[in-house]
């Protein structure tokens, strides 16, 4: 099985990517044959920033799930609860 054959399955789920020389958290908005969509969250903001076209066999490594993972979409929960609160009071 092809690496982005396997990723396709995490499409639109929060991802620690290393590719060439630049690593991120992530969501992975597009897996294609040749390249992934791939949309940088700013774990100091709690916000998504930008969104970049990388190169399929650039990826060098890439984590689903893991400790700093749950971590980061615990606090992005959060900051949601607490955005949605303030909104209805």
């Amino acid at each position: 099985m092809r690496l982005v054959d396997k990723l396709k399955m995490f499409e639109r789920q929060l991802v620690f990517l290393k590719w060439g020389g630049s690593e991120g958290y992530g969501r992975l908005n597009y897996v294609g044959s040749d390249f992934v969509e791939f949309e940088i969250f700013d774990t100091d903001e709690l916000e998504y920033t930008d969104k970049i076209l990388i190169n399929a066999q650039l990826i060098l490594e890439v984590v689903i799930k893991g400790s700093d993972i749950a971590r980061i979409l615990a606090e992005y929960s959060a900051t949601l609860s607490d955005t949605n609160n303030n909104d209805t009071i």
